[in-house]
């Protein structure tokens, strides 16, 4: 088709991440043709119907034929279905694999990737997007270092069950059915009653550990903070939240000669950072819900110590990962 678009596959496309990056693709006015992709094992040649937002869409199933001609694949599905979209895409002309879902980051060939908090970044076949996590701590700090100079920073992490995706979701909204008229708790994904409940690990038999997600926004965060030498690697510790959706943060930070609040507002105040202050609603995972960027509130000077100050921080943990694979698509498609 000649001037056609290019081609864009999303895998996993009935994820909470697929359509969050789907909605990203279409806000940031990327010119591409969009195939959607179920990431369910299906027969060859099956298509699923699935729903997004009111209308109903036809998802093909995952298959070599189907990424043929693609310019970029996005992976937000299982992590057996961006393993075999790799394998599928191989080869001479392969597509760009952007990978939102974070199961190919340990593969050699990666590069981590950030647009909103990044300036350049090395050409590579597979790209992920860094945790939503580790963007928000990087694209906070960076800007806060230009008040002055930071000695320590420490950060409590609450994460929300929206991170393991439609079935968290299920869950807390089952357990917390369950405990109001007194059932049995399902337990599948966390292996843990996580309704009414802060925790700091999950059962044994969970989905995914918090300390697993600790060291995955370790390594993230070392790769964006890596051009600033003047920013010390934050101490932090990551917690279930009983909320559905949109990460929090209570964040502390020690300055060599700490400034005064409006200065640290004004400072902070720029382009995916909304800042409040004064009378003003303190940031709230509800309200970050669909919102760009990050939202700093709450800033106050630490009564106990001359340097300190504390700040609360939110952000919509699927917005900004969608965000961040529409910037990559959009420098993939030139």
């Amino acid at each position: 088709m000649a001037n056609a678009p290019p081609l864009v596959v999303i895998v996993g496309a009935e994820s909470l991440l697929g359509r969050e990056v789907r909605d990203a693709i279409e806000s940031e006015h990327i010119p591409a043709r969009v195939k959607l992709i179920s990431a369910e094992e299906r027969e060859p040649g099956e298509a699923i119907l699935a729903r997004h937002e009111e209308e109903a869409v036809l998802m093909a199933s995952l298959e070599a034929a189907e990424l043929k001609g693609a310019k970029a694949v996005l992976l937000a599905g299982a992590p057996e279905s961006s393993e075999k979209a790799m394998q599928l895409a191989s080869g001479p002309g392969a597509p760009l694999l952007i990978d939102v879902s974070g199961a190919l980051d340990d593969k050699p060939a990666v590069r981590i990737r950030a647009p909103m908090v990044e300036e350049a970044a090395e050409s590579a076949p597979i790209y992920v997007i860094a945790h939503p996590a580790a963007i928000v701590l990087a694209l906070f700090l960076r800007r806060l270092a230009k008040t002055g100079g930071i000695r320590r920073v420490v950060a409590q992490i609450f994460e929300p069950v929206s991170e393991r995706g439609q079935k968290g979701i299920d869950e807390l909204q089952q357990q917390t059915v369950g405990l109001l008229s007194f059932q049995k708790l399902k337990k599948d994904v966390f292996d843990t009653q996580v309704s009414f409940n802060l925790l700091p690990q999950y059962g044994s038999e969970a989905a995914k550990q918090l300390e697993d997600v600790e060291s995955t926004i370790e390594r993230h965060l070392v790769t964006l903070l890596a051009t600033e030498p003047g920013i010390p690697m934050p101490s932090f510790r990551v917690a279930h939240a009983p909320v559905f959706h949109g990460y929090s943060f209570s964040i502390w930070v020690e300055f060599e000669s700490r400034p005064e609040v409006e200065h640290i507002a004004g400072a902070l105040a720029a382009a995916r950072i909304e800042v409040r202050t004064g009378e003003e609603e303190p940031p709230s995972n509800v309200g970050a819900a669909g919102q760009s960027g990050i939202t700093v509130g709450a800033i106050a000077h630490d009564r106990n110590d001359p340097r300190g100050c504390w700040f609360w921080v939110v952000a919509d943990n699927l917005r900004i990962v969608a965000e961040n694979a529409a910037e990559v698509l959009r420098e993939a498609l030139g």
